[in-house]
């Protein structure tokens, strides 16, 4: 974007130079004056490029079709540039970056910080129970050991409410 903006402010200051047209009259109350002003000097015409990305105007204007045409490609580069931050940057802003630490049943049976439990008496209760498969069996025997089982189903959700505890039931 630097570099781009270099070239440009130094070709808008070539291109007004050599154009017939961009000269102007200083004094527009004498109408016929020997003395000619070009109004892009080259400070001028990097202060009229940088206006766009800073969210400025400015009171010079091009006057011939070339310095307008020049204009009109970087206004529209400046845009995009300038969408393209706006979006990135929206989109930075919004990801949530917290990771959670328990992704899976196993990264669950796999950590001791957190409990888990069910129903003193239900379907999930039961499940864990009488289950064979080895992820299962474990967290019965987690379960069975610590004291994770609740009454009903307000107590559990309280208890997760209060932190560092899940609670399992059938959906």
């Amino acid at each position: 974007v630097i570099t781009t903006y270099i070239v440009v402010s130094v070709g808008l200051f070539l291109v007004a130079r050599l154009s017939p047209y961009e000269w102007q009259n200083p004094h527009p109350c004498e109408a016929f004056s020997e003395e000619k002003e070009n109004q892009f000097t080259v400070l001028s015409s990097f202060w009229f490029f940088i206006t766009p990305l800073l969210n400025q105007g400015t009171e010079m204007a091009p006057h011939t079709i070339s310095t307008r045409l020049l204009t009109g490609i970087w206004w529209f580069f400046a845009l995009i540039v300038i969408s393209t931050y706006t979006a990135n940057l929206a989109a930075f802003l919004t990801v949530d970056t917290t990771e959670l630490p328990i992704e899976s049943v196993e990264d669950l049976v796999a950590q001791t910080k957190i409990k888990y439990g069910t129903l003193q008496s239900g379907a999930s209760h039961d499940f864990f129970k009488q289950s064979k498969i080895p992820v299962f069996q474990q967290m019965w025997q987690f379960m069975s050991k610590h004291d994770v089982f609740v009454q009903n189903t307000k107590q559990g959700i309280e208890r997760v409410l209060k932190g560092d505890y899940v609670f399992i039931m059938e959906s």
